[in-house]
């Protein structure tokens, strides 16, 4: 199992799809393309303080206990999830949540993809921190160090490995074409904030 699967593993999809009030195959079809994406803004901001979110600290503020076990939705603190999403992607937020609502064509709503993020963010976080703490990272000495080395894996299992392209790649390889392309927009752009 790749890093990436065992962090979609670690999604309560039944619990996320009731809380949104959708079946748990659209659930998971949105999970799969945010997750990816989460990952990617996570990247961007890695080792860059001109940013809103010191990635970090919000990794390390994370309740360590939130995997074991098997994720509870009601131990999520989506409040700081909705702070998380808002100062990864700042003002393309509402882009990037759009373009996640066309996804393969499923036409997921807008609404669905904008409460699911804060849902996300906690749980990717709280996954990046279990496994930093377990020396899943890489060398502390780069920018970043542990976490974006982490990333960097997560991502490249996210897309069936790394073949050259940066993060700005991994939403038209994960998510399909439309929707992708406008993504890697999105991404390209944070990235070019750095």
């Amino acid at each position: 199992m790749t890093s990436f699967d065992d962090l979609l593993s670690n999604v309560p999809v039944a619990q996320i799809a009731e809380k949104l009030g959708v079946d748990e195959a659209t659930a998971k079809t949105a999970i799969d393309a945010a997750v990816p994406v989460l990952l990617g803004g996570f990247q961007t901001q890695v080792g860059n303080p001109e940013v809103g979110l010191n990635l970090e600290s919000e990794v390390a503020g994370q309740p360590h206990g939130l995997l074991d076990g098997g994720v509870d939705m009601s131990q999520v603190d989506v409040s700081n999830g909705n702070q998380i999403v808002d100062q990864t992607f700042g003002a393309e937020k509402n882009t990037v949540i759009s373009a996640l609502g066309n996804v393969g064509g499923n036409n997921i709503s807008q609404d669905l993809m904008g409460n699911l993020l804060p849902m996300l963010a906690p749980i990717v976080l709280a996954y990046l921190g279990k496994k930093a703490l377990s020396g899943g990272g890489g060398a502390a000495g780069q920018p970043g160090g542990g976490i974006g080395d982490l990333l960097g894996s997560l991502l490249g299992g996210a897309t069936g490995g790394n073949s050259g392209g940066g993060p700005g790649d991994i939403p038209g390889r994960a998510v399909g074409q439309n929707a992708g392309s406008v993504l890697g927009n999105v991404l390209g752009g944070l990235l070019g904030k750095k």
